[in-house]
């Protein structure tokens, strides 16, 4: 018997663009899901599959809204998404689709009455720092972004064409300056693509942009 396309993205197991949901118990948990998808390359979420890839089912149409209110209400902007239900095994999976957003930074309101911006990483949901959403920010601005191409600049630009990252703490000890002047200039630097930023859930790095890199 022919795999079903289901059976087929289980198979990958969860990565940055498939995450597996047993069910939706609270719509502000899957707004986190929803935002970090929407702000990093867009990915699936299959409903009423377990994190072990079991189909479980979904069990109630009320899921189905949920989604619509994590989308919705509880992400800022809306959460663009389309939603296809299948009989997989008799048991019904639904498969949400989040395209990668056009509006970044996507925030999701957690349980602390916050909000918050999430990426995906691999296949964990995690917080996006301040550099990232500033950057976010500055690139959507019709003015763009100018840099004042200083020796602290410089001296970015020539450690990082020496060596592989740098993490903020240790461009402001090279640097000696504050904390924010070293985040405006990283922030001014990925919104001109000059750099790139790896997060993790240890640590931040930085690290010159494989288009910079050519040039």
């Amino acid at each position: 018997m022919k795999p079903h396309y289901i059976h087929k993205l289980i198979s990958q197991g969860e990565h940055q663009q498939l995450d597996f949901k047993f069910e939706i118990s609270d719509s502000r948990k899957i707004a986190k899901t929803f935002v970090a998808f929407a702000n990093t390359d867009g990915g699936k979420l299959l409903i009423g599959v377990k994190d072990n890839g079991n189909i479980a089912g979904v069990r109630s149409e009320e899921e189905k809204y949920m989604a619509e209110a994590a989308a919705q209400m509880y992400s800022s902007p809306n959460v663009k998404f389309d939603y296809k239900e299948w009989m997989v095994d008799g048991k019904k999976v639904l498969e949400v689709t989040i395209p990668k957003g056009e509006e970044r930074p996507y925030y999701a309101h957690n349980e602390e009455d916050k909000w918050r911006v999430y990426i995906r990483v691999k296949d964990q949901n995690i917080l996006a720092n301040k550099v990232l959403i500033n950057a976010w920010k500055r690139k959507a601005r019709p003015e763009g972004t100018f840099v004042n191409y200083s020796d602290k600049e410089k001296l970015l630009l020539v450690y990082l064409e020496d060596n592989d990252y740098i993490s903020i703490s240790r461009f402001r000890k090279l640097a000696k300056i504050s904390a924010y002047k070293a985040e405006n200039i990283l922030t001014n630097f990925l919104a001109l693509d000059i750099i790139e930023i790896e997060i993790s859930e240890k640590q931040i790095l930085y690290k010159l942009s494989r288009s910079f890199e050519a040039i």
